[in-house]
């Protein structure tokens, strides 16, 4: 959904685009359907330490992932508005490119730690926050000097702000679960937690 998105957003494959959209709902139900599973594990099973912190991590990063939909949603639909007034060739779109990967990898990253319950692949993931923070601002002092240069590119600047926010915040999501993939495996919240003491809790036997 996340690589479609973006490809929409850059081809103006309108097919590509409204797939996407649709997409959003059944993100919705299997999001729904998780945790109802997750319910029905907690009433039967009746789980405890480690078993409950699970459930909790996975519930948490189920809903991450749900929003995570949202953003790829929100990316097709500025790709739709950006396409359907005619603003697609437009080489400032390929600012973002970049951006997206890095967030697609933060994810792929994210999603292999839970899978392994590999808590310092998780704080090094972490780690790479700071990286996709930086990058997304870097785009935001490269539009407003197109806006400021010439009036004309306002419309789509937004646009591809707008977009390059939504990448930024699927980094922030991954970052979330690898948050949960050390509370899993450590027993720990670190959430809003200084990183060098998150990779010191990693990283403790």
């Amino acid at each position: 959904q996340i690589r479609a998105a973006m490809e929409g957003f850059l081809d103006g494959d309108a097919a590509l685009i409204e797939q996407v959209v649709a997409a959003d709902a059944k993100v919705n139900e299997l999001e729904v359907a998780i945790d109802d599973n997750l319910g029905h594990v907690i009433v039967r099973r009746q789980p405890a330490a480690s078993d409950l912190r699970l459930i909790l991590a996975v519930s948490k990063t189920v809903t991450d992932l749900e929003r995570i939909g949202d953003e790829a949603a929100k990316v097709a639909r500025m790709a739709r508005e950006t396409h359907g007034a005619g603003r697609s060739s437009d080489t400032r779109l390929a600012t973002i490119r970049h951006l997206s990967e890095t967030a697609i990898g933060m994810l792929r990253k994210a999603l292999d730690a839970f899978a392994r319950l590999d808590a310092a692949a998780a704080a090094r993931l972490i780690g790479e926050d700071a990286a996709i923070d930086s990058e997304f601002s870097a785009i935001i002092r490269q539009l407003i000097t197109f806006m400021m240069e010439d009036p004309r590119t306002i419309s789509t600047s937004l646009n591809i702000l707008w977009v390059a926010k939504a990448f930024e915040r699927i980094g922030d999501h991954a970052k979330n679960i690898a948050e949960q993939v050390i509370y899993v495996a450590k027993g720990r919240d670190v959430r809003h937690t200084p990183l060098a003491e998150v990779e010191r809790e990693a990283l403790r036997r």
